[in-house]
This record gives C-alpha cells, sequence and structure tokens, in this order.
C-alpha cells in the first residue's frame, strides 16, 4: 500500500458467510464458524501492523439466538478456546480487549474468561480489539435510553446523552464498516454510530477474508472524500 494511504482510526467488520463457507464444502456450520478465527486473528495482526486504534467485530447479534442450539454451543465453546489461547498474543502485541453487549445472558464459563482476558490486557496501549458479543443496535438505544432516564428523571436527552451511555461510550465512530459475503445491509448493528460511517461491501465469504482483502478495504477508504453532510 503506498505511503499516503489514510488510516481509519476505527474499522468494524460484520463477520458474515461461515456458515455458507462451511456449507459449500460439505462441512458442518462450525467448521466455517473455526475458519472464521482464522480470519480474525489475520485482521488483528494487519490492525496492529497498520496501528489502527480500533477493530470492533460484530460476533453474535441478539437475532443469532434463533440458530440451532448445537450451532450456538459450539461458537461459545469456540469463542471460549480463541479467548483463552489469544490472550498472551495480545498481550505480546500490546492488544487491549474489549466485550460489549448484553453478557448477562452469556454463559458463565465465558463470561469469567471474557473478563480475565480483559482484565489482563486492561493496559496495553496498541490495538484496542472490541468484541460486539449478544448485540444489536436497537437494544443499545433502548439500554442507553433506559439508563439516562433512570439516572436523570424528569429531564431531556441530548445527543451527547445517547454516545455517553451506549455501550461504546468512549470508542470512536467506526470510519470504516466492512461487511463480507455479499450482503449489503448492517443488520441492526451499530445503528447510532455509523451515521457518517463509510461502508465497503466484499463477496468474499469470513474464513476467507485475510490480509490481501483486508488491504483491499482500506485502499478503497483510502480513496473516499469524507465530508460529514459539508461541502
Amino acid at each position: 500500500m503506498g505511503d499516503n494511504l489514510k488510516i481509519p482510526q476505527h474499522v468494524s467488520i460484520i463477520m458474515d458467510g461461515n456458515g455458507r463457507w462451511a456449507k459449500s464444502l460439505g462441512k458442518e456450520r462450525i467448521e466455517g464458524h473455526k475458519e472464521g478465527a482464522e480470519s480474525v486473528r489475520a485482521c488483528l495482526e494487519l490492525a496492529v501492523e497498520m496501528k489502527i486504534k480500533y477493530l470492533s467485530l460484530f460476533a453474535f447479534s441478539t437475532e443469532n439466538w434463533g440458530r440451532p442450539d448445537e450451532e450456538i454451543h459450539g461458537l461459545w465453546s469456540l469463542m471460549l478456546k480463541s479467548v483463552v489461547n489469544e490472550t498472551s498474543n495480545m498481550l505480546k502485541n500490546h492488544v487491549r480487549f474489549m466485550v460489549l453487549g448484553n453478557l448477562e445472558q452469556l454463559p458463565e464459563y465465558l463470561r469469567i474468561a471474557v473478563r480475565d482476558c480483559m482484565k489482563a490486557t486492561a493496559s496495553c496501549t496498541g490495538t484496542t480489539l472490541v468484541l460486539m458479543l449478544n448485540y444489536s443496535g436497537k437494544w443499545d438505544i433502548v439500554q442507553a435510553a433506559n439508563r439516562f432516564f433512570a439516572e436523570n428523571p424528569g429531564k431531556t436527552m441530548e445527543r451527547e446523552d445517547m454516545d455517553k451511555y451506549l455501550v461504546t461510550s468512549g470508542i470512536p465512530d467506526p470510519d470504516l464498516l466492512i461487511r463480507t459475503s455479499g450482503e449489503e445491509r448492517i443488520s441492526n448493528y451499530m445503528l447510532w454510530q455509523t451515521a457518517y460511517t463509510e461502508f465497503y461491501f466484499t463477496d468474499i465469504l469470513w474464513p476467507d477474508f485475510r490480509k490481501p482483502e483486508f488491504r483491499l478495504a482500506l485502499e478503497a477508504f483510502s480513496k473516499r472524500e469524507r465530508r460529514f453532510g459539508k461541502v
């Protein structure tokens, strides 16, 4: 990539296509998620190399509870393994780990692993990896409003209040949102935060989305002119 590449501060990815990838190869859906975990590792490596400050990944939406129980339990086991195994690598590469969403509904063993990893990497000052887990944009807005009015009865909510009470409080809005697998929608993801985000859609299925594909997305972003409603 050229020396004049504009690097986004925050890249977010809707990781889509794991199941279709597995089906195309005659494999179980969980195999697609396992291969997708390798794409997570590759994209995080590039984010660290490019000094991208925030990389957020839409890992599990509130709507995903409608999937088969076997697949959901397999996902929890895979996430547990990934969090435990990757903690040392994150520390080595100065990656801070965060998980945002409605975490109370997750299995206790996963909540414990996530908490331990977040605590271990809390002082890291490189890339922040944000896993959006059991998350949806509508849920986030509702919980933010409920919290605000519970703490500020009788007051009017302003835009700045919403930013403060969303689970992403303190994290800049995404500059670039990538969605894989050919779908061109944001599927109830960061509805408030993506008001001026640049979108990048690719037909590549998530398990096949590695560093070269990530670089192409960054190059496309670099060529765009962001006016934020101005001339």
